[in-house]
């Protein structure tokens, strides 16, 4: 069973950056789709970014241009680099794989393992 594990989190103020890492073991990314989502206190959770098996990428509206999602198969890492934070940016950011192909790559009942996920806060 494939194993996830964020870090990266952390507190910056608005206009900062960050970059979260996902380390996955027993299972390579190289042949999973990874998605990063996030869950904000009394909301759902949503994807934020995903990327698929040739590497295609997907962002929600609010983070496009902000932020960029990446692999590095040597590292079995993925990364989301956050850039121009926002307050709203606030939550518990999760990565997530899942074997099969997703009809949407940012919905998460496609995905079927998950990280215990890592917090950023941002404020203003």
């Amino acid at each position: 069973q494939v194993l996830l594990m964020e870090s990266g989190g952390g507190s910056v103020q608005a206009g900062g950056s960050l970059r979260l890492s996902c380390a996955a073991s027993r299972w390579d990314v190289s042949s999973m789709f990874m998605g990063w989502f996030r869950q904000a206190p009394g909301k759902e959770r949503e994807g934020v970014a995903a990327i698929d098996l040739d590497g295609r990428t997907v962002y929600i509206d609010a983070v496009k241009g902000r932020f960029t999602i990446s692999k590095d198969n040597a590292q079995n890492t993925l990364y989301l680099q956050m850039n121009s934070l926002e307050p709203e940016d606030t939550a518990v950011y999760i990565c997530a794989a899942a074997f099969s192909k997703p009809r949407d790559l940012l919905q998460r009942y496609y995905y079927n393992r998950w990280g215990q996920g890592t917090q950023v806060t941002v404020s203003s």
